[in-house]
């Protein structure tokens, strides 16, 4: 980098921040809305007392820089797009909003959707078909998701932060291009550690579905590479023990990526 090229990023950094400072003075969640999201949301169980406030500035952020969109009849308020919020940020805690840039756009339906796909095999066959969603992400385009499956997934009136996770895993995975479980790494990490932890848990993962054996973790991950990171995101932060004690070598990797470790806080 040149010296006027590193100028220039100094620059544009602290603008940002002073950018990002007045939003939140703005767009600050309150406090009984943030308690009232956290005390339904079970995931955020491991966090510390210096961790809760950082998470709500940084959800505070993401809904001044994304935009709610309900879909159908899906009315919005406060409570809901700051659950939604909490989630989403969760697994960029450490990382910072910087790694959901690229999408702006978050929309909600109020229960399953219905998605056309088209794709054409290896042979050049067009298949077209149609699915019922509860969440979806999209390259370069928003995230989707069915506040009916979320609200109704928890026990007691708590809120299952696996779907907003598993779509902005799918997200996250989508800055290296296309969905296939390979996020850009940090530096200091190993792409072939990496490669090799997910490559064998992924293998063995795939081998118990298809011998009709129970599975530590949901059977949807052995779909395809990006749906496996997806689904090992959820356990990562909703059974990060169950995840560890399963795919010791893949937890670890998760945890060098998010830069959080859910299992030791969860002793």
């Amino acid at each position: 980098m040149t010296a006027p090229q590193a100028m220039f990023a100094r620059f544009r950094h602290r603008f940002t921040r002073a950018k990002r400072a007045r939003l939140l003075r703005r767009t600050r969640i309150g406090y009984s809305t943030w308690h009232d999201a956290c005390r339904r949301l079970p995931v955020l169980g491991y966090l510390d007392r210096e961790q809760r406030p950082r998470l709500r500035r940084l959800a505070g952020l993401f809904l001044a820089e994304k935009t709610m969109v309900g879909a159908g009849d899906q009315a919005l308020d406060e409570h809901l797009c700051t659950a939604i919020a909490a989630q989403a940020c969760l697994p960029i805690l450490e990382l910072g909003l910087e790694a959901y840039g690229g999408w702006r756009t978050v929309i909600v339906y109020p229960d399953t959707f219905l998605v056309d796909h088209r794709e054409v095999d290896d042979a050049g066959v067009l298949h077209e078909s149609r699915q019922e969603l509860a969440g979806e992400a999209w390259e370069q385009g928003p995230v989707i998701l069915s506040w009916g499956d979320i609200a109704r997934a928890g026990p007691g009136g708590d809120l299952d932060g696996g779907i907003i996770i598993h779509e902005v895993a799918h997200k996250l995975d989508m800055l290296s291009g296309g969905p296939n479980g390979m996020p850009p790494l940090h530096r200091g990490m190993d792409p072939a550690a990496w490669t090799e932890a997910f490559s064998a848990a992924y293998e063995a993962l795939r081998d118990a579905v298809a011998a009709g054996e129970a599975t530590a973790i949901d059977p949807y991950a052995a779909e395809s590479p990006g749906e496996f990171f997806a689904v090992l995101s959820e356990a990562f932060f909703e059974t990060p023990a169950r995840l560890q004690a399963s795919f010791p070598r893949v937890y670890a990797q998760l945890a060098l990526f998010y830069r959080q470790d859910p299992a030791a806080a969860d002793h």
